[in-house]
């Protein structure tokens, strides 16, 4: 979903404008929830954590095979993942 005000947003500060910045610089593609953890960074601390611990914490499965089914399951939302 494009949000013009977060997206375009000038006052965006903190490591994820830092890469949206970069990623844009080199006209390489970025995961669209950067745009909100750099327009909101202190709001957005809980989520970033929240999917680490998902996606890399102490699990049964193994990273790789979430990174799958978060991949499996976007394609059948038919988003890019």
């Amino acid at each position: 979903m494009y949000l013009r005000d977060v997206e375009a947003n000038p006052t965006a500060a903190g490591v994820y404008a830092t890469l949206v910045r970069a990623a844009r610089a080199r006209g390489a593609g970025l995961p669209e929830i950067w745009h909100l953890f750099a327009f909101k960074p202190g709001a957005t601390q809980h989520l970033e954590r929240l999917t680490h611990e998902v996606m890399r914490g102490p699990s049964p499965l193994t990273p790789g095979f979430r990174e799958l089914i978060a991949a499996v399951v976007s394609a059948r939302n038919h988003c890019l993942f």
